[in-house]
């Protein structure tokens, strides 16, 4: 017979819950297994089952943590898992609580790989048209990449051959491991922050693809494409694609090309100005040359050798003109003495003065013309006006015509 207070579920699953979370072995457990019945809940959170050959777990990764994972997780995937173990108090069930997960094996990095390159491509990180132009001649390259590596070296050696007028800023960063795609992510946003490069170099040299992967994580892919400084990315040999190529306004086959790419190489250049110096020498000496046969040519000819010829055309010119312009003045002028004349004629026909000479005379009362008897009355006081004088007379007595 049991003598001791029983215990309700609830409180036997607590206390379950409490023994496994304050086991310290299960608090940082790293879980290597296969995904399956894999559920990406509306809610964000992912549900699935990590399994072996032996025995399966079920677990859970919340969308806190799941969106920070650059891959999508698929039914059969071999991952590994960090989180803890514990009970999910209401159904009493033991399950594993992720907080990271990453890919085993290269088939799952792989996929992890093209998932991450077809979303970023659909958000347009790639386009052609977001990418900048190099800088012809910068004064200063950024190179972020690990510090003690051999790719450094490569490109410290390149840039000072090339070009030794060109300031190379260093920030070292880890270039693989856990931490090493926030490393880089920050040193690319410090850069941009800080204004101290007109170009920048991210990359490390060759390695496996698990060496390679900070280049491939969204944190560093988004900071190259956010990147208002241009970059050339140059991770591993030729053959190595990583995401962070696609996101670059420009890719390197290796970290010593991308050296090659960011600066000009100074002998070059002065080998093309020398180039275009003896060029311009040629050129002018050939343009020298033809004026001098040109200005020898116009002196040979007889109008320079003897100007005053030019003169003595000129002056008969002017006295054609001055010929010309004096006929027509005097031809215009007859013309208009001509028609003045007529005019006056014409003038002299119709003057009143003209008629008063013939025996008429002109009768004026007052200021005005008389021209009718009907304007005069006996007594009236007239102005005769008349060829050769005017008389003041008196109407004695006014006469119709029927009179």
């Amino acid at each position: 017979m049991l003598t001791s207070q029983p215990l309700t579920v609830t409180q036997l699953n607590k206390y379950v819950k409490f023994l496994l979370e304050e086991a310290e072995a299960l608090r940082g457990l790293c879980v290597a297994g296969e995904i399956s019945n894999f559920k990406n809940h509306y809610s964000g959170h992912w549900y699935f089952t990590l399994k072996d050959a032996g025995a399966a777990v079920p677990a859970v990764m919340f969308r806190e943590s799941n969106r920070r994972l650059g891959f999508l997780p698929q039914d059969g995937m071999s991952v590994i898992i960090r989180g803890r173990a514990s009970l999910y108090e209401r159904d009493g069930k033991f399950q594993l609580y992720a907080d990271d997960m990453q890919p085993d094996g290269l088939g799952a990095l792989y996929l992890a790989y093209e998932q991450l390159k077809e979303r970023l491509a659909v958000e347009g990180l790639f386009d052609p048209e977001r990418k900048q132009d190099l800088p012809f001649f910068p004064a200063r390259v950024g190179v972020i990449t690990s510090g003690t590596g051999a790719a450094v070296q490569d490109i410290l050696n390149i840039l000072r051959r090339r070009c030794p007028a060109t300031e190379v800023v260093l920030c070292p960063v880890q270039v693989q491991g856990a931490g090493a795609a926030a490393q880089i992510a920050a040193a690319i946003e410090l850069f941009n922050q800080e204004q101290t490069a007109d170009v920048l170099i991210v990359g490390r040299g060759g390695g496996s693809l698990e060496d390679l992967w900070a280049f491939n994580e969204e944190i560093a892919v988004r900071a190259v494409a956010a990147s208002a400084i241009p970059v050339i990315s140059a991770v591993g040999h030729e053959t190595d694609v990583t995401i962070c190529d696609f996101a670059a306004d420009l890719r390197a086959p290796t970290p010593s090309a991308a050296a090659e790419l960011a600066v000009p190489d100074l002998a070059d250049l002065l080998a093309g100005v020398s180039a275009l110096r003896s060029r311009m020498e040629k050129a002018a000496l050939r343009d020298l040359f033809a004026r001098r046969l040109a200005l020898e040519s116009l002196l040979s000819r007889r109008i320079l050798r003897r100007p005053e010829e030019l003169a003595w055309a000129s002056r008969l010119r002017l006295d054609y003109a001055a010929q010309r312009l004096r006929g027509g003045m005097e031809a215009k002028l007859l013309a208009e003495q001509s028609r003045l004349s007529r005019a006056s004629a014409r003038l002299e026909a119709m003057s009143p003065l003209a008629v008063l000479a013939r025996g008429y005379a002109i009768a004026l009362k007052g200021h005005r013309p008389v021209k009718s008897i009907n304007e005069l009355d006996p007594g009236d006081k007239l102005r005769l006006t008349l060829g050769d004088g005017a008389c003041n007379v008196i109407v004695w007595e006014v006469l119709n015509d029927d009179m």
